[in-house]
Formats: structure tokens, sequence, C-alpha cells
């Protein structure tokens, strides 16, 4: 917080104050964001914003990013009662890329009690976007009773693009103290250290035939497809500008300079990364996304979901089916496998890398780049801290990308100057989790009336409110699965009926934090099934879940019914994956 002072006196002579006032002591505080590139995004409501998400998050960023270790104070962010024990003000900063923007909204939102993004109060400021620091005293705020846990900082600016570097302070009550954190070096890029940790991350080099065929394409001047899918990290989540500061397309501008012809203009980019999705999803959209309905054939595919199979209800079957999918390809692309990490040094590598060995695919872990040396000094050999590697307890900041994507390119080096393999993968082997799910195609609105007979009741809108995804190198989003059936209670009876030959069904619907949305009963052949609830993750997401999983095709008939006590709510399907 900054000192205060009365007012100079002007006189002919340059003096010092005549009264000073004395200095207000600096409280003690740490950063929950700190020198932090932002971006406003296009929003669907036409608002351009960045959002910084708080719920479950909030004492992982004081640990992290303001060196916070006392457990008491971590404990009282959990909720508003404790935060507001513990915080006397929050100082916030924004400096804008661009000089012509002068002010920047900042709003804080907490989530309510009974109305979760709707009855928690919100408060918002304007904050100079030249670097002087506003802060909000929390004693002078009108906090509504129904206040749960700290929801989300956002950033409004006026238009799509504009940067700006912000931080975030949390000024502690008198009583309450924590260390200083001392400003860290820039992260050398360029050093010796840097290129032994990135070598780390080789974790299997696997059989080079496929790679060594796409880089001889690239460098004779043919079309080459890099593709990438996976979760949040894939779609560049904590990368600014999205686009551009991903690893994907960090990595895919890689590739083109250490071997593309002529500036790399044959080779072509597809990103496919849907954030807080797991292989079960990536599995039913791979046509989609992946292949974009049989037009493009990847000569490279990355699949990254290291850190988002926890949901996967198959433990592994939905991701090898998805990678040998990939890999049986008519084109024979190469499949490269990419395990990411979570702030607190968790992935799902040691459950999916058995697949990489079995059919001895490349594989590079970020996580055996970085983890060590997350823990020494930079005395002791540490290249980056995780306050520079992170932007959030998930997601990588613009210096974690750019490790990631040199991961890859060390693995495009060595793959390079590799003597080739004579012989390729051996996909008929039998698989060492399951294949159950590799022949997964997508059904929805658009294409249902070839596969499946239908009564879709009172599902009879479509839902335009969606998760919103960047694709490919494109600044702006696109919604997920657009071609869906959205239930309105005044429509119709609350069921849709959907007769199909398969012996596998996924369900994938709409999760949403709307109070408008509703669980929905899922029957199969008259049997209940599961309960289908749209807040389970309580945010606009794609959700997918598994019906039925059977050896051999029969006729099914799959009804889903709006739950007992939910007629008058919304439910949104999606679509379905069947085999």
């Amino acid at each position: 917080m900054n000192d205060s002072f009365s007012g100079f006196a002007q006189q002919d002579e340059m003096e010092g104050p005549k009264a000073p006032k004395d200095p207000v002591t600096r409280r003690s505080g740490f950063y929950v964001m700190y020198e932090t590139m932002i971006e406003g995004t296009a929003r669907p409501d036409g608002s351009f914003s960045q959002e910084i998400y708080l719920e479950g998050r909030l004492a992982d960023k004081a640990r992290y990013t303001g060196g916070v270790g006392d457990e008491d104070i971590l404990a009282l962010l959990s909720d508003c009662e404790g935060l507001r024990r513990l915080v006397h003000s929050i100082g916030i900063t924004v400096k804008a890329h661009n000089p012509d923007v002068a002010n920047v909204r900042v709003a804080y939102h907490n989530w309510g009690k009974t109305r979760k993004y709707e009855s928690g109060t919100r408060i918002e400021l304007s904050c100079p976007a030249y670097g002087s620091e506003t802060v909000l005293v929390m004693e002078d705020c009108d906090w509504s009773v129904d206040d749960d846990v700290p929801g989300s900082f956002a950033f409004l600016f006026d238009r799509a693009g504009e940067l700006a570097t912000v931080s975030i302070m949390f000024y502690l009550h008198d009583g309450f103290h924590v260390p200083e954190v001392s400003v860290e070096e820039p992260v050398d890029f360029e050093s010796q250290a840097y290129r032994e940790m990135i070598a780390k991350s080789l974790l299997n080099k696997g059989n080079n035939k496929r790679l060594k065929a796409a880089i001889k394409k690239a460098k004779r001047g043919e079309e080459v497809t890099v593709a990438y899918i996976g979760g949040s990290i894939t779609q560049g989540a904590g990368a600014v500008p999205i686009h551009e500061n991903c690893y994907a397309y960090q990595s895919y501008a890689l590739f083109k300079q250490k071997f593309g012809k002529n500036g790399g203009e044959s080779i072509r980019l597809v990103k496919a990364g849907v954030g807080g999705t797991p292989s079960e999803l990536g599995i039913v959209r791979y046509d989609r996304d992946v292949l974009r309905e049989g037009t493009v054939d990847p000569d490279i595919v990355v699949v990254e979901f290291a850190v988002n199979d926890a949901g996967d209800e198959t433990k592994g079957n939905c991701y090898e089916s998805l990678v040998l999918k990939a890999l049986n390809a008519p084109n024979k692309p190469s499949v490269i496998l990419l395990f990411s990490v979570f702030i607190n040094d968790w992935n799902l590598q040691e459950r999916l890398s058995p697949v990489g060995w079995h059919y001895d695919l490349p594989m590079v872990s970020v996580k055996d780049a970085v983890v060590e040396q997350f823990r020494l000094t930079k005395a002791e050999g540490n290249v980056i801290s995780k306050r520079q590697f992170f932007f959030d307890i998930y997601h990588p900041a613009n210096a974690g990308h750019r490790v990631m994507a040199d991961c890859l390119g060390w693995l495009f080096d060595i793959a390079d100057e590799a003597s080739p393999d004579e012989a390729d993968v051996d996909t008929g082997k039998p698989p060492v989790i399951g294949r159950d799910f590799a022949e997964t195609k997508l059904l929805d609105r658009r294409n249902s009336g070839d596969i499946a007979t239908i009564n879709i009741g009172g599902f009879t809108g479509t839902d335009t409110d969606l998760q919103m995804v960047e694709m490919d190198d494109h600044p702006y989003s696109s919604p997920q699965f657009p071609y869906n059936w959205m239930y309105y209670p005044e429509n119709g009876a609350p069921e849709f009926k959907m007769t199909i030959c398969s012996k596998h069904l996924i369900l994938v619907f709409k999760d949403s934090g709307s109070s408008d949305f509703g669980c929905a009963d899922i029957w199969v052949d008259g049997k209940y099934i599961r309960t289908a609830d749209p807040h389970e993750n309580n945010w606009t997401h794609c959700n997918a879940v598994i019906l039925y999983n059977e050896q051999v095709s029969e006729e099914h008939t799959v009804a889903i019914r709006m739950a007992s006590g939910h007629e008058t709510k919304r439910f949104t399907i999606l679509g379905f994956g069947y085999i």
C-alpha cells in the first residue's frame, strides 16, 4: 500500500513538504497474482474479459505465488468469513500493454450459498492501467450474508485482445504476518542448465519411423499437419495471448522452424484442447475436432490428458482407445504422449505411460523435466520456480508453456538426428489397459436420423450457451457440441427416448452453474442406470458418462427423463459417442 503525504507548498524554489504525515505502515501481505499477463477474451455475452477463479484455488495461490506456509492462514482462505477475518484490503495493480488504455475494470465476486453465481457479493472498480495500485478496503464493502466462498476476479476490457500485466496483493489485518517473498530473476531460456532440464523430459524416444517420416515430408515442402488433443492446457489456458503463446502453437512453430521448407508454409496446425475434459470425451470428439470429419489426415498427433483423466471412468481404457484410434489411421501418423503436471507435482503418468511403453511411442514428461528442480534453490540449481512456471494451480503461464514446447522440440531434434527404425509400431497386439472405445463415433442432432430412432419429447430446443474453446491458432473461441437437444419444460414431455443398435454408448451432457438446470435420470431398456447432474462441476462444461459397455451390438432403448422435482428445470443433451 502506498505511503500517504500531504501536498507540497507552491514556492519559487523546490522545497520538501512542510509537514509530512507519518508514513502509513505497510501491512504484511502476500501476492495471489504477481506480474501475470492477462488478455481480454471475447465472451458469449459480448464482453471482453479474463477471469481468475478462486474457489478451491485461493489457498494454493497463496502458498505457491505468495510463499505462505502458515496452515492456519491458508485455512482462513477457504471461505468468505475466514477471508474477511484475515484480509484487511486488496491491492490491485494493472499495467496495460496498449498505452491508449487508461483504465481497466476489475470485478471481485463471491459465490453465494443459495444461488452460487448470482447471490454472492459482486464489487466492480475501475483501476488505472499505468501501474498505480488501487486498494479495496474490505470493511468499506457491503458484504452479503449469502456470501459463501471467494469466487473470482474478472478483468474487463473494452476490446478483445487487449493485454495487461497484473498483480494482486492481499494485505493482512494486524496480528497476522507472512514473510516477504523476494523478486525472482527472469528465467534464462538460453542457459546450459535450462537445456539440461529440457533434456530430462524425454521419457521415451520411442519408435521413430513415423515421426521421421513427418519430418522428411516437412523438409521436402510437402503438406504436414501437426495435431494436438487434450484438456485446458492444450487449449492454451494460462497462455497470453492464448493462440500464440500456448505450448501447442509454440511447438508447432518450432517444428516449422526446424524442418519447414520456404518458411514452413505447407505445415498446418490442428489444436483441439477442451478444458476440464478427459480422454473419455476426447474419444467422442476425435473425428470431429482432429480429423475434421475426414478432411484432415494429421501426420503427428500429440495426446495430452495426463492431468485430466482422473475423471475417466474407464481408468485408461478410453485413453488407450484414443491412442489406437489415432495410430490406426490409414496414413499412419506419429502419436506422441505428453505428460503435463499440476502445481502440486501430480499427474497420471504412472497410469498412462504403460500405453506408451506397450507400443513403444515417443513420450515427453514435463513432470520429469521440472519437478525435481522445483525443490532446489537458485544456488542449488533451480532453473524455473513454480511461481514462474504456473499461471494458477492447474495451468502453466507463458514461461511454462514455453518449457512444454521446448520439451517437444527436444524430442523433434532427437528423432531427426537418430537412425530410422525399420519396423513400424505394432498396434495389433493385445492392449495393456483396453481398446473397447477405439471405434467410437459422434452422434448428435445433425446426424442422428441416420443412426437412431429418436423421440425428442420436450427436448426441442438448441442450447447456445455452450463451453467455448479456442481451436487451432484462432484468437476467438468456438462452441462445443452446437448440434444438441435442450429440454424446455413448456415444450413437451420431460423425456428424450432413443433406440439404437450399439455395444458401447457414452452420453455427453452439459454442466452448468445456472440454477435453471436440473438433473435427469437415465434408463436403458427399462432399467435405471444413473442420474446426470449438471451441477457436478457447476460451470458451463461438457460432461461425458458411460451408459453401457458390452461385447456385442444389440438394440437398446435409452430414456433420459427429468428427475422427480426437476421437471420445471432445463437439461441439455450435447450428443452421444457410440459403437
